[in-house]
């Protein structure tokens, strides 16, 4: 180190039982009937409380409007303006959009930047997930993304439990998707149970479809312990094979992501999804319950877990008559009141857990919105500022930071840069950006964030 200055919810109780097969992994059945919630119980019992740092980024794919939703401009022309009305929240003097009554009520627990600037121009999720801007120089191998960079630099909580893992859906549109771990290397990739690696989890011939056999599950793990043991072959696996080998050998990964153990109620809190809304792919699917998903990993021990959210590309056209119609504000009227309801939900969530001090949450896209309603495209995209969305995490919270013009075109007060909103969310994880180095595969250390970037004085 060196130094430097300065899928679809839920409907009824009936319904509750998700696809077990996409969700249950090896040892999700546990091992001496040891759940999860009854292994966190006894822990808090015997006066245990996992108290680690930890992050959810949240990445709204496409680029969402921030003028629609927390940076309303209703004194603008119509035409910048757009159809919907802010409304009062409960931190007098802060208003956002009519469509998130819960987030509204629940202000004083969540805190927006309505001047993040430097935003790159193109459909590219790169900047979100590291926070370098990708116009700049580049090390051989590209920046690690900030959930490897956390694993290299800390490590698991629980050596059962993926430092960093990823419930991002795999898009269509291959710059929408995570930029892998850069030249930290393979190793440090997250571990993603929505992804491929869900159909490759075998263990000594036991698969997902097999695993209501419980006995056989104990026989093939019981000779798979032994098999290592007798061989002395753990001792000579890297890092990497020896985490898979412990989350195959272990049910609290699984547990985490198996929703039928948690209350019915509670997976209803977060609200109904559409699981095709990605437009073929190309985008994420609407699923509130991956965000009740990343508080039970989170809760089980991960440090970082990132996931993708719905698709907020949207553009508009023209009707059979030739006149603008209103395709994007139809997509925000189906969108605005789901995204209202899970983010509400896992941020009342984290406070009732006591998880708010612990746990930051952060929400943005790649860029913002053409103030200018388009006949053609309906607002465009736009990189000349941005919003973003944080809660949790011990940060002041019931606050806005930064401010637009009148039609919410460009930062007039305080503007962030992504090397600031990532060097606070370094901060919150006890990583000081200022003497914090990872080496590069020339063997040259490289500072976490960009520009001498430093955490928000606001937040810390």
């Amino acid at each position: 180190m060196s130094a430097r200055n300065g899928q679809s919810a839920p409907q009824t109780p009936a319904q509750h039982q998700l696809p077990r097969r996409g969700f249950l992994k090896i040892g999700a059945l546990g091992l001496g009937g040891l759940t999860l919630p009854r292994l966190l119980q006894a822990e808090e019992s015997a006066g245990i409380r996992s108290s680690h740092k930890s992050v959810i980024l949240i990445y709204l794919v496409g680029g969402p409007p921030h003028q629609d939703m927390f940076d309303l401009k209703p004194d603008a022309p119509k035409e910048v303006a757009g159809p919907w009305k802010p409304t009062a929240t409960n931190v007098p003097g802060i208003q956002i959009c009519e469509a998130f009554p819960r987030l509204a009520q629940m202000m004083d627990k969540l805190a927006i930047v309505r001047s993040l600037v430097g935003n790159q121009a193109d459909h590219d999720a790169i900047q979100v997930y590291n926070g370098h801007n990708p116009r700049k120089p580049t090390p051989a191998g590209g920046w690690p993304q900030f959930g490897s960079a956390v694993a290299k630099l800390q490590g698991a909580v629980d050596r059962a439990i993926p430092p960093y893992i990823s419930l991002c859906y795999t898009c269509t549109h291959g710059p929408y998707n995570e930029p892998g771990p850069g030249f930290l290397g393979s190793a440090l990739a997250p571990f993603r149970p929505m992804g491929p690696s869900r159909n490759d989890m075998v263990l000594q011939g036991i698969t997902v479809d097999r695993m209501a056999d419980r006995k056989s599950l104990l026989k093939n793990f019981d000779t798979v312990r032994r098999e290592v043991d007798a061989s002395g072959s753990m001792q000579g696996m890297d890092a990497f094979t020896e985490q898979a080998f412990g989350l195959l050998t272990s049910s609290r990964v699984a547990e985490a992501l198996d929703l039928s153990r948690e209350p019915v109620k509670m997976v209803e809190r977060y609200g109904t999804g559409n699981t095709k809304i990605h437009m073929d792919g190309n985008g994420a699917p609407r699923v509130p319950q991956s965000l009740l998903m990343a508080r039970r990993l989170i809760e089980a021990g991960a440090r970082i877990v990132t996931l993708n959210y719905s698709k907020w590309d949207w553009h508009g056209g023209k009707n059979a008559e030739g006149r603008a119609d209103n395709s994007i504000f139809l997509r925000e009227a189906e969108d605005f009141p789901v995204f209202d309801r899970c983010v509400s939900a896992l941020v009342e969530d984290l406070h009732q857990r006591g998880l708010d001090q612990d746990c930051s949450v952060v929400i943005m896209g790649e860029f913002g919105r053409t103030p200018k309603i388009s006949a053609q495209v309906g607002r465009d995209h736009w990189p000349q500022v941005n919003c973003a969305l944080l809660a949790g995490g011990g940060m002041k919270m019931g606050q806005v930071i930064g401010a637009t013009d009148r039609i919410a075109g460009e930062a007039v007060s305080r503007p962030v840069t992504f090397g600031e909103l990532f060097a606070t969310l370094y901060q919150n994880l006890g990583i000081d950006v200022n003497r914090t180095t990872l080496t590069d595969l020339n063997g040259r250390p490289e500072y976490l964030v960009e520009d001498n970037a430093q955490p928000m004085r606001e937040l810390v």
